[in-house]
């Protein structure tokens, strides 16, 4: 970048900073204005970081339920983390998938005072693959691309009416115009290559991240820790039956020793 567009770029932030200064994360949100992908997916459980008139959000959700039905089930612990069980999901999109997604917003106006496109930002978004202790970061800019499925739009757009691409000039108009995109990705998505190790079975924590860039500047950032605990087993409707009777006749025959 050359030293004009970084001197323009501080204006910018200085300009942006007194009207809209940068704030910790904000817990159990709703993204501005609505969740704009798919049909039926609610607001609300994001955490969210708002400044210098951007808004990220990222939160966790139930994709796959018993039935294999996606729930508007978002498990926050309201502090950036949000819990599931482990194990594949049913009707999953493969032996990778886990039961939970996780949910991205990116903002570039929010409240009126950016100067910003969509495309006016550099984004990094960051998936960890390492339930352990450690991360292994897969990281790309999911704006700045050819073409990507994502639900666009802007503050006005209703929620499930987001706008997808159909072709890669289509989606560089969309950026170009709109300020909101959404999407909800499953790990399985990018389980390939260097990151095709994940089994939805392990247990531990997850950590993702999400930023937005003006050239050099940080201008926003959030992040979440999605932990998988060992699923709880639940005894069968019989066995449960098997275990009172079993209780019933040991009471039986302690009245009958008392007799």
């Amino acid at each position: 970048m050359s030293k004009k567009s970084l001197g323009f770029a501080a204006v910018v932030l200085a300009t942006l900073a007194a009207a809209s200064p940068a704030n910790a994360l904000l817990f159990d949100q709703n993204v501005t204005n609505n969740v704009i992908f798919g049909s039926g997916n609610t607001n609300g459980a994001f955490t969210v970081d708002r400044s210098f008139g951007v808004e990220l959000g990222l939160r966790a959700k139930l994709r796959f339920d018993a039935a294999g039905q996606p729930q508007n089930t978002f498990n926050s612990n309201g502090d950036g983390t949000y819990t599931f069980s482990a194990g594949q999901a049913v009707g999953g999109f493969s032996a990778a998938t886990p039961v939970w997604n996780f949910e991205w917003s990116i903002n570039s106006n929010y409240n009126g005072t950016s100067p910003w496109a969509l495309n006016g930002l550099s984004y990094v978004i960051a998936i960890d693959f390492d339930p352990g202790a450690g991360t292994n970061f897969l990281t790309f800019d999911p704006i700045n691309v050819t073409a990507a499925d994502h639900s666009i739009g802007d503050n006005s757009t209703a929620e499930g009416a987001g706008v997808e691409a159909a072709n890669a000039a289509e989606y560089a108009a969309l950026v170009g115009a709109n300020n909101l995109a959404q999407n909800s990705w499953n790990m399985d998505f990018f389980n390939d290559g260097a990151f095709s190790g994940f089994d939805p079975n392990d247990v531990g924590e997850y950590q993702f991240i999400l930023a937005a860039f003006f050239g050099s500047d940080q201008v926003a950032s959030t992040e979440i820790d999605i932990i998988v605990e060992e699923a709880i087993a639940v005894p069968e409707p019989a066995s449960g039956i098997l275990l009172l009777v079993g209780l019933a006749g040991l009471g039986a025959l302690r009245r009958r020793a008392a007799a």
